[in-house]
């Protein structure tokens, strides 16, 4: 069967495989990290661009992985809801994505080498741990996001690791701001994910894919969505009232129209809509850091 796409510039078609959409709230964590460095006088441009181009290839690298080993298990070969997958599309060839796939964590581990010079031997720890993870999300013996476990390491590592791990680069420490401040971005991100399983919850039922919306089932899973986005927010007066961040941290409450706008989405469609609604979490993800990096500023 023929493609249109299939005619399209090799540019284009890696564009499409890295999925740019996804891309914003990769750097959500980094920019909450860098604001409380630079709130707390540790600020270093260098360490922190570096763990922004970290954060946006380790993406990258994760949805590349995502594509060919999805489409290995047949997971992508029922009608799709969401974007293109470039391998089951026949664009690229398996073996082209992976080797796309390392070249891109190839690329973040030698900036992970510098952060390693400028931080420690303990950065090299946490980026190898990133790529397996990514890699064994949808890859090897035990993929994590088959069974259940892709929403531990989403959080694991696009909240705790990505906030506190800007932070540390920069610091050399990790403040007790920015161990708290990782749990609601965190939690924001996880919420990107739950809408793409809800999305895809008959064609990950059919393929075997046991992800926790496979498990809760659709009525559960939406509640995992409003408990997050709540805690998300409702942490920020309390981190303030404690004296743990500034009272113009909670700047970041601004986004909640955004959120709620995207609740109400998540709460009343299904399929193919639920797409407006993971862009619609990846938009409050972003806001909501960039809205709290003005604040820390302000603070």
């Amino acid at each position: 069967m023929s493609h249109p796409e299939q005619s399209m510039p090799p540019f284009r078609i890696w564009f499409l495989a890295a999925r740019p959409k996804t891309l914003p709230a990769a750097a959500a964590g980094v920019i909450t990290g860098t604001a409380l460095a630079i709130h707390d006088g540790h600020f270093r441009l260098g360490p922190a661009l570096a763990a922004l181009f970290v954060a946006l290839l380790l993406q990258i690298g994760s949805n590349l992985a995502n594509d060919v080993y999805d489409y290995e298990r047949g997971a992508d070969a029922g009608e799709r809801h969401g974007p293109m997958r470039v391998t089951q599309e026949g664009l690229l060839t398996p073996q082209q994505v992976k080797l796309g796939m390392w070249v891109v964590f190839g690329l973040s581990a030698l900036l992970g080498l510098y952060l390693a010079i400028v931080a420690g031997w303990v950065v090299i720890l946490i980026g190898l741990a990133a790529i397996l993870s990514a890699i064994a999300y949808t890859g090897g013996p035990f993929p994590l996001g088959y069974n259940g476990l892709g929403d531990l390491f989403v959080f694991i590592f696009f909240g705790v690791a990505a906030v506190a791990g800007t932070y540390f680069v920069q610091a050399d420490s990790v403040s007790v701001g920015a161990w708290w401040m990782s749990l609601p971005l965190g939690w924001l991100i996880v919420d990107i994910l739950v809408v793409n399983n809800l999305r895809d919850i008959e064609a990950d039922r059919t393929a075997g894919k046991h992800t926790m919306a496979v498990r809760l089932g659709e009525q559960k899973k939406p509640i995992e969505y409003i408990v997050l986005l709540l805690v998300s927010y409702l942490i920020l007066p309390l981190l303030a009232f404690f004296g743990i961040l500034p009272w113009t941290s909670m700047l970041a409450c601004l986004s909640i129209p955004l959120g709620w706008r995207t609740w109400q989405v998540v709460r009343k469609q299904a399929g193919r809509p639920l797409n407006e609604a993971l862009a619609g979490t990846g938009q409050t993800t972003l806001v909501y850091s960039l809205l709290f990096f003005v604040g820390m500023l302000l603070g």
